[in-house]
Parts: structure tokens; C-alpha cells; sequence
């Protein structure tokens, strides 16, 4: 008989970046929480790629940290290059991206989890979701075959009792890394894999499917002719990730990274060795990232390309080690050496590491409820790449929401459910638990269609008081950004009612910007909506100004340069909002709904959705059976209130 070695209210399976804002967020509501990992030397790992933010996935850091998180606190402590992108287009698109120092970083964290109060680290593999059936009102057993969790086992036979349980498995989950014909039954790094969890999720009838990724090889910099290849500095001026770091505080030297490209004798060599690639020899099962392809996929896909970017990224201050960024691959160790030696700057390099794939378990994410908890299993939630996505920005967003749900679900509160307009995580979301993902999913700009409302500058606007209300921010950081934001409102009406007019100097002052001349008085709000001219250069013009926040300003001219976008995505968010609040009854039936198409009644009875909005967005429903279902639910709503 195993025996119960304690009882906790949450138990968090995964400490990456998922499993570990998972945990704080519990841990921060008081809750007793317990995190298991197969390493704890593994502690928010970055196996792939050293750095965190980049186009969209920086928007995630800074809605994460509004909310509460941890990651933009920790890459602001250990970053060592800092990059705002996409400065040349509109701010909707600006994303922050810093280079970690990648032990710092991990070390950093496992500090930060190690001095949380309610909160344990356990070294163990979790080998067992322990439930119960759940009865029905009158005492019968739930006709779906609903369950509860009411506890894990571990492999050394030791029960934990718990409340919640969240998976974070990552890339560990039946792992194998494939490297040409070497196949080995690792986790990432070489790290220990999980090899018992899937039978278990399988037969509580949770649907798993086979993803996969890869990584590139790691040099040794020594080896590295950077003369050949092209600088690419880090910002003067650091932005910081966290609202709640003093930009000051963060003005450090940093290092450089670099750029050169692929040839057309390194797509030669690839193309010779083709049929040792396991991916394209067929031993690869798992699907992989179409946006993130190794380049065996790149030079096979893009052939009419004559070359492919490759950025040389230091893995630390305290390492030779530089990553080999868009050069991922599965071929064998020979063929590696002989590809990466073609490219200008690596003809002498010496590898520390193998570029390798890696296969992992991973769930159908469409079986959980926005909140990130299992539909059929109550008090179970799932995070990160385990549903299906990729990227550690996308994990660590999954793995706040999912471990802030569990949370508010025990405490008996409301859950937290960001939709499409309020946040990029929303975005995430939605489109993981409503879409037929046969890739790993990653977050683009693209896919947020209110993204001039939700940009990484305003974040902190958006999600401070959700996070707050929630319990993991502040009262400090919530009034903070109280007074930022009547800072920016007042300022904004200000320079609306301020007039300034047609005279001499005035005139002197736009002709000498390359701006045209007034032909009668004009707002300092008008102006400033002059692509020529800037708030900063009207302070001539206006000598009663405030002095003000360098975010405050920014957020004023924004709001000002595109009123009249941010006012019609504005609209466009009251017809969404609309759809998103005519909620569908759980227990409807959609056999008793007419009209409707066989695959669009399919697809409702398996996804259940929340709502008619989220309806909308499920593939195989079209906007005729919307149509059918609203005049369902708006028939039934006055025959129920006929009868009431």
C-alpha cells in the first residue's frame, strides 16, 4: 500500500517556464504547492534558444508581468543584450527581445522559487494522476464520466494528496532526441525524460498526439571568425521587460551578436545527405514548427532562396558557448560539421554541442475550458508546450493562467478569463483550446486582430487591475498605474483644448520642422498628429507643459497620432464583445438545434464552447450555423422567460 506522504492543495507537474509561474501564482495566493521536476537542476531551462521576448512573444513577457509573472523580472536581471524590434513600423508591432545569460537566468529563478513562502520543490517524476468519479446532483455518478483530482503518485510509490494538479511537462513526456541515425531516449540537454505520465493521461481518456522540435548546435566562440560576419549591437537606451524595473537600473554595457548567411555549398551539402536526415527518412513521427523549421525544411521549402540568415548568440558571460540561431537540423554529427563549416565566419568552428530534433507527448489542447483546466476532469489543468505550443513566452503566459485559475478555483473565486481584445494571452489561448493545431503553435502579431489596442507598451494598462484584483500585484503597483493612467488622460484632453495660433513665431517654428504654416488657430493635439513634428519639439511652443514620465509620453503621443484607428478598433471590439457575452448553457443539446450542418453539430458536441463568439471561431462552423444558433438561444430565452 503506498503511503500518503503529504497533503497540499497544489501540485505542479514541471518546472520550466510554465511549471514555474504555475507555482508562484499559487504559492502568491497563499495556497500550499508542491512542484515536481525530473531535475532541479532544470529549473526554468532554456534548452533552445537564449533569449526571451522577440515579435509578439515580447507582448507576452510584458502581459505577463502586468498580471503579476515572473519571467520579465528575471530577464531583466540577467540579460546581457536588449533589442526593441520593429522600431522602424508602428508601435503596435514594437516587441522587446533580450539575450539571457542562460545559467544566470535559470539561476536566478530556481532563487526566486527556493525563497517563495508555500512553495516546495520536489525532485521526482510524477507517474500517476490519482482521481475520483464525481456525482451528480442526486448522488448518481456523472453521465460523462466526469472526474476529480484528488491526488498524485510519484515513482518511488509516495502519494501526494492535492486539490489541483497542473501539468508542465514540456518537451520531457516520452522524449527522444534524434540526431541522423544516433536516437536516444533523453529529455532536452540530455536531461531525463518522463516515460510514465502518457499511460496514465490515456486512459483518464485524455487524447495525446506526438509534436516535435529541434534545436542547432552550440560552438565554441573561440572557433568563430567574427571579422566575416555582420554586428548586431544591443539598444543605447535599455527598455526594461517589468513595469516595475527602474529603467535606470538596467543601463549596463552589453555584448554583441552576430549575423551571416547560409550558401549555396552549404544547401548542396544538405541536399546530398537528405536521406539521413530521420526527417525526411520518415523516423520522425511528431509534426513540427512550421515557423520555426529546421533547415533541412528551410533549404527543401525555400529552394529558390540562394541564402538563409544564421545569427551567432552568446549563450553567457560566463561561457565560450554561442548558439547557431536559424540553423536547427537532425542530420548526423558529419554532416553538421561539414554544413556549418560552409558558412562565412564557422569555416574553423568547433561544435560543443549537436544540433538534435526532439519528440515529446504533448495534448489536443481543445479538451480544456479557456481557463486551461481539463473539461472532464475537474480540478486538472494543463500548460505550455504540453498544450501544443512552442516558445517559453507562450509557456510561461499558459502557465500563469493555468496556476492563477487553479488558485481562484479553490479559494472559491472567479476565474480569470482574458478574451481576444483584452490580451495577446487571450489570443493564445483561444486559438489553442478552438482550433485544430497540427503544429506547434506559435504567437504572431498577426494573429491578434485588435493589435493596435493590445501593444507591449500599454500592457500594464490593459492587465494591472485584473492582476490586481486577482491578488498578484500590488497595491503599490496597482496605484502606480492608477496615476499613470490619469496622467496620460489629462495630458491627452490638455493638449486637445491648448490652442496656439497663426502667428509669426509660430509660423517660424513649422517652417523651420518642414511643416506647412497655419491658416487659423490649431490644437498642440492637431500638430502633434503632423508626422514632421513630435511632442518633444512642441514644448517650445507650449511652455506651461508638465514635466512627465518618458512612458507617460509615449503613451500620450500614441493615443494622439492614432486616435482614429484606436477609436475604430475600438468598435470592432463592442461587435466582438457582443458575440463573446451570449453564453451557450453547458448542458445544451445540439441535436434539439434545427437547421443546423452535420459537421458544424459535430463539432459543437465535442468542443462545448462557452459561448457563441467562441462558436464562431471552431473550424467547421460557418456563419450560417451561428445564424441557426442565435435564433436557437434567442427563442429559448423568451420561452424561458415566458415560464419563469
Amino acid at each position: 500500500m503506498a503511503q500518503v506522504m503529504e497533503r497540499v492543495d497544489v501540485c505542479v507537474v514541471g518546472a520550466g517556464h510554465a511549471g514555474c509561474e504555475a507555482a508562484l501564482a499559487c504559492a502568491r495566493l497563499g495556497l500550499e504547492t508542491v512542484i515536481f521536476t525530473v531535475s532541479a537542476d532544470s529549473i526554468a531551462l532554456m534548452p533552445c534558444n537564449p533569449n526571451i521576448g522577440g515579435s509578439s512573444k515580447g507582448h507576452l513577457v510584458r502581459e505577463l508581468d502586468a498580471l503579476g509573472g515572473e519571467m520579465g523580472k528575471n530577464i531583466d536581471k540577467t540579460f546581457i543584450q536588449s533589442k526593441m524590434l520593429n522600431r522602424s513600423k508602428g508601435p503596435a508591432v514594437h516587441s522587446l527581445r533580450a539575450q539571457a545569460d542562460k545559467a544566470e537566468y535559470t539561476r536566478q529563478m530556481r532563487q526566486v522559487l527556493e525563497n517563495q513562502e508555500h512553495l516546495t520543490i520536489k525532485q521526482a517524476e510524477v507517474c500517476e494522476l490519482l482521481t475520483e468519479d464525481v456525482p451528480s446532483e442526486d448522488g448518481a455518478l456523472d453521465v460523462e464520466g466526469k472526474k476529480r483530482i484528488i491526488g498524485v503518485r510519484i515513482f518511488s510509490g509516495m502519494i501526494y494528496e492535492c486539490r489541483a494538479v497542473i501539468l508542465c511537462t514540456g518537451t520531457y513526456l516520452n522524449a527522444r532526441c534524434l540526431c541522423g541515425e544516433a536516437i536516444t531516449h533523453t529529455g532536452p540537454n540530455g536531461l531525463q525524460p518522463a516515460v510514465y505520465l502518457t499511460d496514465n493521461l490515456e486512459k483518464l481518456g485524455i487524447r495525446i498526439k506526438r509534436f516535435k522540435t529541434g534545436t542547432p548546435a552550440r560552438m565554441d566562440g573561440r572557433t568563430i571568425d567574427y571579422s566575416k560576419m555582420e554586428e548586431q549591437p544591443g539598444d543605447e537606451r535599455v527598455v526594461p521587460f517589468s513595469f516595475s524595473t527602474d529603467p535606470e537600473s538596467i543601463q549596463k554595457p552589453q555584448v554583441s551578436c552576430w549575423l551571416t548567411y547560409t550558401n549555396e555549398r552549404t544547401h548542396e551539402i544538405i541536399r546530398a545527405n537528405l536521406d539521413r536526415s530521420p526527417i525526411y527518412a520518415g523516423i520522425i513521427e511528431g509534426t513540427g514548427p512550421r515557423y520555426c523549421p529546421s533547415i533541412e525544411d528551410k533549404v527543401v521549402k525555400f529552394s529558390e532562396k540562394p541564402r538563409h540568415q544564421v545569427f551567432l548568440e552568446p549563450e553567457g558571460l560566463s561561457t565560450n558557448e554561442m548558439y547557431v540561431g536559424g540553423m536547427s537540423s537532425s542530420l548526423p554529427e558529419d554532416v553538421q560539421l561539414a554544413m556549418y563549416r560552409s558558412v562565412p565566419g564557422l569555416e574553423h568552428c568547433k561544435i560543443v554541442r549537436n544540433a538534435y530534433a526532439i519528440e515529446y507527448d504533448c495534448i489536443d489542447a481543445r479538451q480544456l475550458y479557456p481557463t486551461l483546466e481539463f473539461r472532464r476532469i475537474s480540478g486538472l489543468f494543463s500548460a505550455g508546450q504540453f498544450n501544443g505550443s512552442s516558445g517559453y513566452e507562450e509557456a510561461a503566459a499558459q502557465g500563469l493562467v493555468a496556476g492563477l485559475n487553479a488558485a481562484l478555483e479553490i479559494l472559491g473565486k472567479e476565474p480569470v478569463i482574458l478574451d481576444r481584445s483584452q490580451a495577446y494571452i487571450g489570443v493564445l489561448i483561444d486559438d489553442l483550446i478552438t482550433k485544430d493545431n497540427r503544429e506547434p503553435y506559435r504567437m504572431m502579431t498577426s494573429r491578434a486582430e485588435y493589435r493596435l489596442l493590445l501593444r507591449q507598451d500599454n500592457a500594464d494598462l490593459r492587465l494591472r487591475g485584473i492582476g490586481y484584483k486577482a491578488g498578484l500585484v500590488s497595491e503599490e503597483e496597482y496605484r502606480y498605474t492608477c496615476r499613470k493612467k490619469e496622467q496620460i488622460e489629462k495630458e491627452t484632453a490638455r493638449l486637445k483644448t491648448v490652442m496656439v495660433g497663426a502667428s509669426i513665431p509660430v509660423q517660424k517654428f513649422l517652417s523651420e520642422h518642414g511643416s506647412s504654416p497655419l491658416k487659423t488657430a490649431a490644437s498642440l493635439a492637431e500638430l502633434i498628429c503632423r508626422p514632421e513634428l513630435t511632442y518633444d519639439m512642441l514644448s517650445e511652443l507650449d511652455p506651461e507643459r508638465e514635466k512627465l514620465s518618458a512612458d507617460v509620453i509615449e503613451q500620450v503621443k500614441i493615443e494622439l497620432k492614432y486616435e482614429g484607428y484606436i477609436s475604430r478598433q475600438h468598435k470592432q471590439v463592442e461587435q466582438f464583445l457582443k458575440m463573446e457575452e451570449k453564453k451557450i448553457p453547458d448542458w445544451l443539446d445540439y441535436d434539439e438545434v434545427p437547421s443546423l450542418r452535420l459537421e458544424a453539430r459535430q463539432k459543437l458536441k465535442e468542443f462545448r464552447p462557452v459561448s457563441v463568439g467562441q462558436a464562431s471561431r471552431i473550424s467547421g462552423v460557418s456563419p450560417a450555423d451561428i445564424s441557426v444558433l442565435l435564433v436557437f438561444l434567442e427563442h429559448y430565452g423568451r420561452r424561458k422567460k415566458t415560464e419563469d
